[in-house]
């Protein structure tokens, strides 16, 4: 992966080094480095450095006590855990060029932290270069952008845009143009070449889309994507919204998986023109597909990791129709309500259940390691589902031997708990830390009491 500061790339070969990094940043006028990790829901966590500092810092010299932290499983009387800036992926921040941002990997005196997010997928992603795969990955981002009105209920950016079905609307893109043509300059300055992006189904909902990458740099963009559009928002006085289903009459934000391994040569080993389920889709894919199948409801914990996921995930509930959220552990063609979609013209597996909430690494490790399994076993998925699941009685599932997704977060953290591969992907740390949480977020929202509940019961007699 090459350096990309300010859109400029370093030469391909060019050993990196911490002082020739601080001289090309203080050039383009860059006074800090944001040190960077993220906690067990993609958040990053930062501290600054000086630009004279920054070779201090690649030896691991900033500390943070893992147990002010959510999923960095420490005691208070641990040693502190240390990023260790990844020189080869700082990035000048476009929204303040005197900060460059370095995503890192975790460690502990001198050995890497076996909990880190980032090495946790940096693990599996070398286990598939021991067969001869990188794992190549594209996230399209979806995001609300909404009125930063503390006080009220927040509302769309533009709020002359109020439309039963807004789904791609020229006049809703057009009404945000300057912070929408914002976002998409930054991302395109920082080489990542944005290919199309649009109003999305919900007001004041957007999708951008951009070109994939290997697993571990689309996981740094995506979680440099969500701070970015959140401070670019406040600019213009609004805030970016990740919540997967803000508005229970609206659809919710996805962050659809596209995945395909490559050869050592970069070929696509998910191409193929002979396939004869008519996919585009090779014996690989269809054995990646079916491991993922396999682990589909721990995997949905993972990429669907709140408690507001699972209104995403759910057939009705869209003013425009249908939710487009896949509800079932199922594979097709081109056909959206299906879990795992073969886009048109095959050569890539598109996961629709992950959400805008996840955290990435985590996600395409588990998804990743599921994949592995299924090619490793020779797993075949069946044939693909062409028509509309959403339509299907319980007997057609039953006869097709198509399994629910998981209905609820606790669900799906039952799932998640009872899957070995699961535990065997983030290491016991950092497998307990995420079910430990997530069963407290589930049980702090089962003893809340509601406006629906008061609304309903409260001179209900």
């Amino acid at each position: 992966m090459t350096t990309v500061l300010n859109g400029q790339h370093a030469q391909p070969g060019t050993a990196t080094t911490a002082a020739a990094v601080a001289d090309r940043l203080a050039e383009s006028g860059v006074k800090y480095a944001a040190i960077s990790f993220v906690d067990m829901h993609g958040k990053p966590k930062a501290k600054m450095v000086p630009l004279n500092h920054l070779g201090q810092a690649t030896k691991g010299s900033e500390m943070f006590t893992g147990a002010a932290l959510d999923g960095v499983p420490q005691d208070v009387n641990d040693d502190e855990v240390a990023p260790h800036p990844d020189l080869d992926a700082g990035i000048i921040t476009p929204f303040n060029r005197e900060v460059a941002w370095f995503p890192g990997d975790l460690w502990i005196g001198d050995a890497p932290f076996e909990a880190c997010s980032r090495q946790i997928l940096k693990r599996v992603t070398a286990d598939a270069a021991t067969l001869g795969y990188t794992f190549n990955l594209g996230i399209e981002t979806e995001f609300f952008l909404l009125t930063d009105d503390r006080v009220g209920t927040p509302a769309p950016a533009s709020l002359d845009d109020d439309l039963d079905k807004p789904c791609y609307d020229l006049r809703g893109l057009l009404h945000n143009y300057g912070i929408v043509d914002e976002i998409v300059t930054a991302m395109n300055e920082l080489g990542w070449d944005v290919y199309s992006f649009d109003h999305e189904d919900g007001n004041g909902q957007f999708e951008t889309d951009f070109t994939y990458t290997d697993a571990v740099s689309m996981s740094d963009r995506f979680v440099f994507f969500r701070m970015m559009v959140g401070e670019i928002a406040r600019k213009h006085g609004l805030f970016a919204s990740w919540m997967p289903k803000p508005f229970a009459d609206r659809t919710g934000s996805g962050a659809h998986y596209n995945m395909s391994l490559a050869g050592t040569d970069g070929a696509n080993l998910f191409e193929a023109t002979d396939d004869p389920r008519n996919c585009g889709l090779s014996t690989l894919g269809y054995q990646f597909i079916a491991g993922v199948l396999r682990h589909a409801p721990a995997i949905c914990a993972v990429i669907a990791p709140t408690v507001n996921s699972y209104k995403r995930l759910v057939k009705q509930g869209s003013m425009s129709g249908l939710t487009w959220a896949p509800i079932f552990a199922c594979y097709g063609d081109n056909n959206r309500t299906n879990m795992l979609r073969i886009p048109r013209g095959g050569g890539r597996v598109e996961c629709r259940a992950a959400d805008s909430a996840n955290n990435p690494y985590l996600g395409a490790a588990l998804m990743l390691a599921a994949g592995l399994e299924g090619i490793r076993e020779g797993l075949d998925p069946g044939e693909p589902n062409r028509d509309n699941l959403y339509r299907l009685s319980d007997a057609d599932l039953v006869e097709r031997g198509i399994g629910w997704l998981p209905r609820s977060l606790d669900g799906a953290i039952d799932a998640l708990e009872s899957d070995p591969l699961a535990r065997s992907v983030f290491g016991s740390a950092m497998f307990d830390s995420f079910v430990s949480e997530k069963r407290l977020e589930w049980e702090s929202y089962t003893a809340h009491v509601s406006a629906w509940e008061t609304d309903r019961y409260l001179r209900f007699f």
